[in-house]
């Protein structure tokens, strides 16, 4: 009866990927958290099957289910979602639509979706925090960005990762292109539709600002601005290593913090001061 009465004190999370790269970390820290509690989870690939069966996690002896619609069954106060771009907005709208707060941590989620997904959850009174990156030197590296945007004229970014990721680019460089879009644009000294040659070789434009997504063996994520200047050069760079371990504290520290305000924030730094 105890534990019964402590579970009830705590939030209880849906986790959407819970069996991922990412996921799976996650949802170890939720179980060993001592105010949340891990209720349900999707993963197609194990649908039916016991979390703690498949990733070894104790207390996790529920069955995963194939959907977002069947894991809402089971009653929740937080929503994470951790799948990919392709079903993530959709997921999303589900768990909005039953009032539920979110989580994303799914990268490759477009501007126009965030749109969309910020005027559902603004309707149904819900939090909805997304982020390119829960680790804390991956934040850092946005706002050392952003302070070097309000004094230097020119950059452009480069986004790295690993020649298996598919959605470019990555979350990390998507949320760092939209916090630069917010202080200005780049000088770009030759417009990029009077290019001589490969107008490709230039990268894609986002928000005004040059991206170059490189996707090869040996990286995870990183993120690099490269910012110039008369006759100098400032380089700012995440490198993320291969575990996920260093993403949980942020992500834990999202789904503690997304029912304390209405409609989409996007960053660790909406909930946190730095």
């Amino acid at each position: 009866m105890v534990k019964y009465n402590q579970d009830r004190m705590k939030k209880r999370v849906c986790l959407a990927g819970a069996t991922g790269w990412a996921g799976s970390a996650l949802a170890h820290g939720i179980v060993k958290s001592d105010d949340l509690l891990l209720v349900a989870g999707v993963s197609a690939k194990h649908a039916g099957k016991s979390l703690e069966e498949v990733t070894g996690i104790t207390d996790a002896n529920f069955l995963l289910s194939p959907s977002t619609e069947e894991a809402l069954k089971t009653p929740c106060d937080v929503f994470v979602e951790y799948t990919n771009h392709n079903i993530a907005k959709q997921n999303v709208l589900i768990a909005i639509n039953q009032s539920i707060p979110v989580v994303i941590g799914t990268s490759g989620i477009t501007d126009e979706d965030f749109e969309e997904i910020h005027v559902a959850g603004t309707k149904q009174r819900v939090g909805i925090l997304a982020v390119g990156n829960f680790s804390m030197p991956a934040l850092i590296l946005h706002k050392c960005a952003e302070l070097a945007a309000r004094h230097l004229k020119s950059w452009e970014i480069i986004d790295y990762a690993s020649s298996a990721k598919r959605d470019a680019p990555s979350g990390t460089v998507r949320e760092l292109a939209n916090r630069l879009s917010k202080i200005r644009k780049p000088q770009i000294d030759i417009p990029i539709n009077t290019v001589e040659g490969l107008q490709e070789t230039r990268g894609a434009s986002i928000h005004g600002m040059q991206v170059h997504s490189l996707r090869l063996p040996g990286f995870v994520i990183s993120a690099e601005v490269i910012f110039g200047d008369l006759d100098q050069r400032l380089s700012i760079r995440y490198d993320a290593g291969s575990s996920p371990e260093a993403y949980v504290p942020g992500a834990l520290l999202a789904i503690r913090n997304v029912h304390h305000f209405v409609g989409l924030r996007r960053g660790l730094d909406s909930i946190i001061d730095i």
